[in-house]
């Protein structure tokens, strides 16, 4: 899509017209402009996962992934998402993935839900996820301050962790990490 021409100073206003898009199941849909709680939780999660597993493998701290954010995947040939968060295990991938969209598709997917994109998220791309053989699919909810963790079964998703604000979890595939779910939503990390 190209920028709207305009004539004068542009404005936040004029960033409404902007439109980010993916492909879900053929259509085009517009992909939200994250709220400050969305970012705030995206930041947080790609900071903590990233610090500990964006590397290789060994060493005292656990690596082997490679963690990106918000990229063009193409789960299939109608379906193209940017994902919040995503990561390849590096045993499957040994390097970086690249290109526009990424056609390698990855081992965890992870969506901060947006009131105006959860049923998306919720409905048509975990049925993508899950037809792709996403390993993990990972759901975090700013507004009710939640972390879903899903893995991969033959039938259906299985929900394996449903944590809140003040719990502090070990989320797989992440699970050598201790995850304190508030620092998602504004927590501290030095309290």
């Amino acid at each position: 899509m190209v920028a709207p021409r305009r004539t004068g100073l542009a404005t936040a206003a004029a960033l409404v017209e902007l439109e980010r898009f993916e492909v879900i199941s053929g259509h085009l849909h517009e992909k939200a402009s994250p709220s400050a709680e969305h970012g705030d939780a995206q930041g947080a999660l790609t900071e903590l996962l990233r610090s500990r597993f964006h590397r290789r493998p060994g060493g005292s701290r656990p690596g082997g992934w490679w963690i990106l954010t918000e990229v063009e995947i193409e789960f299939e040939t109608s379906d193209v998402y940017l994902p919040d968060l995503a990561g390849w295990r590096r045993e499957h991938v040994p390097e970086r993935p690249s290109g526009r969209p990424i056609k390698l598709r990855p081992d965890w997917v992870c969506e901060i839900l947006s009131p105006s994109t959860a049923a998306r998220d919720q409905v048509d791309k975990q049925r993508t996820f899950h037809r792709c053989g996403i390993g993990h699919y990972w759901m975090v909810d700013p507004d009710r301050e939640l972390l879903v963790v899903q893995r991969w079964q033959e039938g259906g998703y299985l929900v394996v962790l449903t944590a809140g604000r003040g719990d502090t979890v070990r989320a797989e595939p992440f699970d050598a990490l201790d995850l304190r779910v508030g620092l998602l939503f504004g927590d501290d990390p030095d309290e």
